[in-house]
Order: C-alpha cells, then structure tokens, then sequence
C-alpha cells in the first residue's frame, strides 16, 4: 500500500478514539501486551519518561525532549493526537518518523492487526516503540493517550513519571469526579519509580500521596517550585506551570538517572522548543493586524486559562472562530466565553465533529452570538474579512479545529 492507502486502512477499518469516541476504547491491556509479546517486547529495550494529564500533556513532552535534545540525546517522541500528519506523532530529535517506514509496518503486521482487532491507538504504540528500537534512541518521552491507568502506552517502566494535572475532561471514560480522574491518572505510577505532580488540588493531592505511597515511588510536587525564569518560544500563561513540572522532571533525572542536563540545556531547549520538535497549536500567531491565535485548548481547565490571556490583549472587536466535538459537556465549556465577542460557528470535519446549528444553538443560550459556516475553513476566512487591524480573532474549541486551520 502507498502511504496514503496506509492512512486510509489505519484510519477507517479500525476503531478510532478521534474519530469515533466511546466505541473505540478498549478497557484492559490485553491487547497491547499480546501486541509487544508479537514484537518482541521492543518496551522493554527502551529508556522513559511516561508523561500523563488532562492537560499540558504534549508541552511538556515537547519540552523535556527539546531539552534532552540540547543535551545531545537521541531522543524519540510520541505524542497525540497529530494535527496534519499522522508521523507528527512520531519522531525523533523533531524529524518524523518516514512515510516509508509507517508503509513497511503497517503492510508487514496488517494480518496479524486484523486477526487481533488492534486499536488504531494500540498499532501506533507499537510503531513507535519499534521505530525507537530500531533507531537506536537514547531515551524517549511517551505521552499518555488518554487516562493512564488502562492507557495502551502504560506498559512501559519509565526512568519517571509525570502528570501535569487533573481536570474534568473525558469523564464518559475516567469518571466524572477530579478524584476519580486522578486515580486514572496515578494508574501509570510504577513501584519505586519517582513521579512528578505538576499541579495539584485539595481532592486530587490525597490520590497522588495513596498511590506514590503504595508504590514506594518518590513524589516530588513541581508547582511548589519557585517560578522560572527561564524564557520559552511556547508563550501561552499556561506555560509557566509547564516549566515547573519539566523543570522538577530534569532535576529527578540529574539526581537518579544517566541523563544529565545543565542549566544551559534548559535554557536553550525551552527557548527552542518549536525549532527542536516541531510543536504547533499552542497560542500560535497565525497573523498580525488583525492579531490571530490558534490554541489547541478544548476543556474547561485549559479555556480558561486561554480565555484569561485573551482578555490581556489590547483590540477593539473579538472574534471567536469555534468548533467542538459532539461529546464536550458545552453546558461546562460555554459559560466561559464572553458575550461581546463575534462567534463563527462551525464543525471539524470529522465523525465526532458536532453540527455548527446545534453549537449555535446552544451558544446563544450563553447569550453567545454570531453566525452559521459550513465549514472551518469559511468560518476562519469570514473573520478574517470582517475583522479590522485593531481586532483580535481566535481560532479553537477543539484540536481539530486548529488542525483544519494549520
């Protein structure tokens, strides 16, 4: 197969959790595990950091990688989703995996894929584990799909563990309580492996300490950090709790691993985070005059961050281009968005993307008004045309938003 058929047998002929939701989540690790048996536990040949959290997930990955990268470490990243490109996912030292070599394991293992009924997610942690095998990487940063506890990326036994934080999102799979969530989240906490909480509140901290404790794993808690100062070219406020988590991250492995990074390694991979890896979507300037942000923010821990620093922004006229997926609580997500702003209303275009009238509809019970597109791509170029240089639009309300945008 072509790369392109590759994509579209991996894409349609098994469950997907982007595409399809609820259906394609499998609740045990049988699966993966006869999956690494099948390759040769190619897991186990590798060197990790297990990164989970509802949020903040990819920037830190991308982060500690830049960084590890700048300490002259071949370094493997796989991450999720991907926004153009499903080798986005996969990289090393931020060159992506190659078309080729996705082609060769697809058509090698297609049989046994299909006599398995391995999950889109399972094949592509498969890939990328035997992709670093092969390449020969130094250490690799591994983020949670989703959850942690039941996450096909939870076979592996990290040099450390990280979760950035814990917020109401995806709670149809992890549970509708901070508390539940945590415990899904602590599920990728190994015996005597050290952990890092990047944030923490009054009914998740318990969670961490039970666990880390039942698993004799050092806990070290990243936002009782002093601030950094160290700079970084990813700009959004949510950063600055990012960089305590990678920051406490660095330092566990200076202490208790071969992996040692300098102060100068941190100040040149976090002021080179995009150059080194490749990261989009995160408050990215697509434009200036009027001044364009895209953010891959899409629950409500994440918007209201983002929503806080559109506010710091000097314009005369807000522009809102926004599209959700059809399982997003709106009734959390939609009382935070202002009232005097434009909406553009639209739907991502795939399966899960939720109709722009039912969006609408339901915006204008927040008092959220604006009008109806048919598509992402004629929301984006109708504010564009509407808005004046002294405006501000903002691109988002779900990943894939932001990728038809990119």
């Amino acid at each position: 197969m072509t790369y392109s058929e590759t994509l579209n047998w991996l894409y349609n002929q098994l469950p997907m959790y982007q595409l399809q939701g609820a259906s394609a989540y499998k609740k045990d690790l049988t699966n993966v595990q006869v999956l690494m048996d099948y390759l040769g536990h190619p897991e186990s040949q590798l060197q990790c950091i297990h990164v989970a959290g509802t949020n903040g997930k990819g920037s830190c990955s991308h982060m500690l990688a830049s960084v590890l990268q700048e300490a002259g470490f071949k370094v493997g990243l796989y991450t999720s989703p991907h926004l153009k490109d499903f080798r986005e996912r996969i990289k090393i030292n931020g060159q992506m995996v190659s078309e080729a070599f996705v082609c060769d394991f697809v058509n090698q293992h297609q049989s046994f894929f299909e006599a398995n009924d391995m999950s889109f997610f399972e094949m592509s942690v498969g890939l990328a584990f035997d992709y670093f095998t092969k390449e020969k990487i130094d250490i690799a940063i591994i983020e949670v799909g989703m959850g942690g506890r039941l996450d096909a990326t939870n076979i592996i036994s990290p040099l450390v563990s990280v979760i950035t934080n814990i917020g109401l999102d995806h709670t149809q799979f992890l549970g509708n309580t901070l508390t539940a969530i945590a415990a899904e989240k602590a599920g990728i906490i190994k015996s005597n492996i050290p952990v890092v909480i990047g944030e923490y509140t009054s009914e998740t901290q318990p969670v961490f300490l039970a666990t880390a404790k039942a698993n004799q794993s050092p806990l070290y808690f990243a936002s009782d950090l002093i601030a950094t100062a160290y700079p970084s070219d990813l700009i959004g406020d949510y950063q600055i709790h990012n960089k305590k988590t990678v920051l406490q991250t660095l330092t566990v492995l200076n202490h208790n691993t071969a992996f040692k990074t300098t102060e100068k390694d941190w100040e040149k991979g976090l002021a080179q985070v995009v150059k080194n890896t490749g990261l989009e979507g995160r408050w990215q300037q697509l434009g200036a005059a009027p001044k364009i942000i895209c953010d891959t923010a899409h629950n409500t821990h994440g918007l209201s961050i983002v929503l806080n620093q559109i506010h710091k922004e000097p314009f005369d006229q807000l522009h809102f281009v926004l599209g959700v997926v059809n399982d997003k609580d709106l009734d959390e997500v939609l009382p935070l968005f202002p009232k005097n702003a434009i909406y553009y209303f639209c739907k991502p275009n795939i399966p899960r993307g939720l109709e722009a009238a039912i969006l609408a509809q339901k915006a204008a019970q927040y008092g959220l008004d604006g009008k109806i597109y048919n598509s992402v791509s004629a929301a984006y170029e109708n504010a564009k045309q509407n808005a004046q240089p002294t405006d501000f639009i903002y691109v988002g309300g779900s990943t894939f938003v932001v990728a038809e945008i990119l």
